[in-house]
């Protein structure tokens, strides 16, 4: 079997969450219809934002029950990205704190989807992130 490489946000409002998505990527979708927009990242990694009102099978999941990560190279990073998507306006549910694999903060998109930025640690990058 293949390894995933797509994942679809259910969304409220598409063309919305596009608009978001377009913007802390920096780049504009491939496709993007009234009830679907996706977009294809360098790394070959699919985003797709479907209208949670039209997706078959209807999807009973909200936002927060999942997150997609974003890993950075280093802590500093990490607080840059946090300044920049706090001053963009994202909603923060963690600030940037240092856990037990590295330096970490938590966003929501309009969705409640959470997004987490990372840093790990030189212990956990020199064992491939495993303890």
């Amino acid at each position: 079997m293949t390894p995933p490489n797509f994942v679809i946000l259910y969304v409220d409002q598409p063309q919305r969450s596009g608009a978001f998505y377009g913007a802390l990527l920096g780049r504009e979708p491939v496709e993007s219809s009234a009830t679907f927009v996706l977009f294809v990242l360098d790394n070959g990694f699919k985003l797709g934002l479907w209208s949670r009102h039209t997706v078959e099978p209807a999807a009973s999941a909200a936002g927060g029950g999942a997150e997609i990560v974003f890993a950075l190279d280093t802590p500093d990073a990490v607080d840059a990205a946090h300044a920049d998507w706090a001053g963009r306006g994202l909603k923060i549910l963690q600030a940037p704190t240092n856990l037990d694999f590295g330096r970490t903060f938590v966003a929501l998109d309009p969705d409640s989807h959470r997004l987490r930025v990372y840093w790990l640690s030189d212990g956990e990058q020199a064992n491939g992130g495993q303890k």
